[in-house]
């Protein structure tokens, strides 16, 4: 029998690394990581990256991959994670996909292919992101594309910048150059884990109420003096830019773990939206029991 990968996929906080890990162990499998952040080396405690020391000596790919000064792109994390993929198939295991970014999910299982960027628009954006300021300039993506403004954190400029200058030099959304959904690459079956809403909310207070008290403030401060605030992408990321604020004076720490709560909560939704439209999710209640074999279900029907 050819083996297949498996997606594990959905809202942030709904235990999919968990899941992943079992998922891996049962079937002789290596976690490629598909969340944004956790490529990051040392954000560890502000992404619930799983420690070393948890892993099973399960081998993990696609974590601690870049510098908090390199911009993560989902084209190079496509090229990256395809790489591993490929190699964990030839090596006859199984490939365990897990994390809940949108667009690297869509890249790496539909092939996106990317538009071409031009300088001087990508260059003249960024001076009215500048002047402006990102929360308009999102506020003009939304107008544009909707879909792409709500798979988009508000606070993420380069990413903002990136869409309209798709928008400008094709003339259609930045989704319109998404594939179409169909057969996933390599067969995936791929998995959706949620949970209800309240029951995630709670959960997603306890989370980040726990990582301020576990040692945000101090891994974000280690990481300043590894050029955190030079990065694009890291230091926007949730939760870091909330510690940053702290650790500058600007914002409590009580504003601070509420703010990164709030953040996270309306990332959730935009999560859930996004991966709801896919018909190919298989979902899961994350807080029933047997989801192992919940997913064993879906890869005999696969």
């Amino acid at each position: 029998m050819t083996v297949r990968p498996i997606a594990i996929v959905g809202p942030t906080g709904t235990g999919k690394s968990d899941l992943a890990l079992d998922v891996a162990r049962r079937w002789d499998g290596e976690i490629v990581n598909i969340d944004a952040m956790q490529q990051y080396r040392g954000m560890d405690v502000g992404t619930a990256k799983v420690p070393v020391e948890q892993r099973r000596d399960i081998p993990h790919h696609q974590l601690d991959v870049l510098d908090v000064t390199e911009i993560a792109t989902v084209a190079r994390y496509q090229r990256a994670a395809g790489a591993d993929v490929e190699d964990i198939l030839a090596r006859g295991r199984r490939p365990v996909i897990v994390g809940g970014s949108m667009m690297y999910v869509q890249s790496l299982l539909d092939d996106w292919s990317f538009p071409a960027t031009d300088d001087a628009v990508r260059t003249r954006l960024e001076g009215e992101l500048a002047d402006r300021g990102v929360a308009a300039m999102h506020a003009r993506l939304t107008e544009v594309d909707p879909d792409a403004a709500a798979s988009i954190l508000a606070t993420d400029g380069r990413r903002i910048v990136r869409a309209l200058e798709v928008v400008e030099l094709t003339g259609r959304p930045f989704a319109a150059s998404a594939p179409r959904i169909g057969d996933p690459r390599w067969s995936t079956d791929i998995v959706g884990l949620d949970r209800d809403t309240t029951a995630l909310d709670d959960r997603l207070r306890s989370r980040t109420a726990a990582m301020f008290d576990g040692g945000l403030l101090e891994e974000v401060a280690g990481l300043v003096d590894r050029g955190l605030r030079e990065g694009r992408t890291a230091a926007r990321a949730i939760g870091y830019a909330q510690a940053l604020a702290v650790l500058d004076g600007t914002m409590s720490l009580d504003d601070a773990v509420e703010a990164t709560f709030v953040g996270t909560r309306r990332y959730v939704r935009r999560q859930r939206s996004w991966f709801r439209r896919d018909p190919r999710v298989h979902w899961l209640d994350a807080g029933a029991s047997g989801l192992v074999d919940a997913v064993a279900t879906v890869i005999d029907h696969g």
